[in-house]
């Protein structure tokens, strides 16, 4: 079997690391903090003490930051991945950054005889844990082909969508998508309770109607009753991919203007100190703005 290489073992990260343990393979890891690291030495990983090191000792390396600066910092420099490849390795970076970076990186992997692909996943901690997760691929078929039963063991649903920084594009597409619908839900609602209509049974009716999307069913309970603990996808992260979205909005010459219009609510949730709460926040900061005072909101403006 390919000896896999990981970097970056956060909540999505460590998650497939295990998966990939399970799966039989022989991990090596890094993480900028060693310790949140240690139920995965317990469970077989072993460690490296750079990502360099990861990339010379692994067959398969990835990674899996927060952004294109974080990407930047584990792949440069005397102790970053680039400077561990070599020739027949591939580089697996499953990050949502910026697709001109991505085929950046792809050219630098390119010059070491390594192949780069982008792999974004479609997905939250639950999909990945439930075996359900959705990986989307962009670089050499070749290497595709080869790194496909890796892939598999983290997500079933593998899709090869073309050249270097295509797959992160479609990332971005697609997430876009979740934070303009998140919005539009939240006006039917609030559209709906301001008529009269008490706010479960706006929730229930329209979660039964036509506009009901698989995101929709999944966050739109969250204006009744908020996820509890860590947010998995903050109004900081997304607004981080929403600002790659306008990006490439710009450089396609694609206008992007729901996406430019919900990217000034994620901005809104952070100046009232919603920014760590998952982004079906946006639906409080609409309220707000139309008179309509949430629990939520309150707790956010007594804890600044």
């Amino acid at each position: 079997m390919e000896r896999i290489g990981y970097v970056g073992l956060g909540d999505m990260g460590s998650r497939m690391v295990k998966r990939l343990l399970e799966a039989g393979y022989l991990v090596t890891g890094w993480n900028r903090t060693r310790s949140k690291a240690q139920w995965l030495l317990d469970a077989g990983m072993a460690w490296a003490d750079t990502p360099r090191q990861v990339a010379e000792t692994s067959d398969i390396v990835f990674t899996m930051v927060t952004n294109t600066q974080a990407v930047e910092a584990v792949t440069q420099g005397d102790d970053g991945i680039m400077a561990g490849l070599t020739a027949g390795k591939i580089y697996v970076d499953m990050s949502t950054m910026s697709p001109q970076y991505s085929r950046e990186l792809a050219d630098q992997a390119a010059s070491t005889g390594a192949i780069m692909l982008d792999a974004p996943v479609s997905g939250s901690i639950v999909t990945l844990e439930s075996g359900k997760l959705s990986i989307m691929v962009g670089g050499d078929k070749a290497a595709f082909d080869r790194a496909l039963p890796v892939l598999q063991a983290i997500g079933p649903t593998v899709h090869h969508v073309g050249s270097n920084g295509m797959a992160v594009g479609m990332k971005i597409a697609i997430n876009l998508g979740l934070a303009v619908q998140m919005l539009a839900f939240s006006e039917s609602v609030l559209l709906a309770e301001k008529s009269g209509i008490p706010r479960e049974m706006a929730v229930d009716v329209l979660l039964n109607s036509v506009i009901a999307s698989p995101m929709v069913k999944y966050r739109g309970p969250f204006v009744l009753q908020h996820p509890e603990g860590k947010a998995w996808f903050d109004c900081q992260m997304m607004q981080k991919d929403m600002q790659l979205a306008l990006e490439m909005g710009r450089n396609l010459d694609v206008p992007l203007p729901t996406t430019a219009a919900t990217n000034e609510y994620l901005t809104a949730g952070r100046a009232m100190g919603v920014g760590d709460y998952d982004f079906s926040i946006i639906f409080d900061v609409l309220a707000k703005m139309a008179g309509i005072e949430t629990d939520r909101m309150a707790q956010a403006e007594a804890g600044k």
